[in-house]
């Protein structure tokens, strides 16, 4: 049998991103969760955290701590049926959820609030590139994610959502600055675009789908959904922004299209663990509800 105080730590270790905020969530001591997960590590034969800053778990470890998650959720439940069996520290249930960036600034939040206050439950959400979410659900992190990876992960459920459509805007003025004799990718060139992070392709995308030719553009590094809007606005610099943000700035004037009618449309998937529990089971119908309502309807 499995040492469930030993999962515990493990679990907390890697969600909570270090020994000591693990401790202060156990109520223990650093010492006494580094003893259980070496206790752990030699029952099962094998390393299941590289201590680094933050840990980072190995295959092994993040199995492990992916099936002390799940055992958490449905111990969340069968406690909101019999509530004899919670220990009175217990609060309510926490479900962890990747999702992008851009789909949690214009269409996820509606489904995650409809979710909390129909359950109680509370949501941790962990940001990440829409092509990089699904692998926070196979190596354990997350009980479900929003992500453009169709490919099932084992032992979850794979729905689609439909299309985030992105539109490539600029502010009126960027355009007569950088653009006087139209767009083109000699202009794109030497115009400042904006990024996310490393990981976002959708400009380069987009321009490559467009022109037939590779960006490299001067760049401007802006690590926000709505500031990637603000910057817009403002005139940094031009960028692919989801259209559910952008559709009124367009209407009333305060941005344009590079290229009109020109979007680019990036399928979404949901999916989650193959658990049959409650609480995944009406996120899932809040999250495919306001995707009817806000995403391109699946091809």
């Amino acid at each position: 049998m499995l040492d469930y105080p030993a999962l515990a730590a493990l679990a907390a270790v890697l969600r909570e991103g270090g020994f000591e905020r693990a401790a202060a969530v156990l109520g223990v001591t650093p010492s006494a969760v580094s003893q259980r997960i070496r206790a752990l590590e030699e029952r099962v034969g094998a390393t299941l955290v590289v201590r680094s800053q933050p840990p980072v778990p190995t295959e092994a470890g993040a199995r492990l701590s992916a099936h002390m998650e799940r055992v958490r959720l449905l111990e969340g439940e069968l406690a909101a049926d019999l509530p004899l069996l919670a220990g009175a520290e217990e609060g309510p249930a926490t479900l962890r959820v990747a999702v992008t960036a851009d789909s949690l600034g214009s269409w996820f939040l509606p489904a995650a609030a409809r979710f909390s206050a129909a359950t109680g439950t509370l949501l941790d959400l962990v940001l990440d590139g829409e092509d990089h979410t699904a692998a926070r659900l196979r190596n354990g992190e997350v009980l479900a994610a929003v992500t453009a990876d169709p490919a099932p992960v084992s032992g979850c459920r794979t729905r689609p959502l439909g299309a985030l459509r992105y539109l490539a805007t600029a502010s009126p003025a960027f355009l007569a600055r950088h653009f006087p004799q139209g767009v083109d990718a000699a202009a794109l060139a030497a115009a400042p675009v904006l990024r996310f992070d490393r990981k976002d392709g959708l400009q380069a995308r987009w321009v490559e789908e467009t022109f037939g030719h590779p960006l490299a553009a001067p760049t401007h590094w802006v690590p926000s959904t709505q500031g990637f809007l603000d910057a817009s606005l403002a005139g940094l610099g031009w960028a692919m922004n989801p259209w559910p943000l952008v559709a009124a700035h367009l209407a009333e004037g305060r941005l344009a299209e590079l290229v009109p009618g020109r979007p680019l449309d990036v399928p979404l998937h949901w999916q989650h663990a193959r658990l049959g529990a409650r609480l995944l089971e009406a996120l899932t119908r809040e999250v495919a509800a306001e995707a009817r309502r806000s995403l391109v309807p699946p091809a």
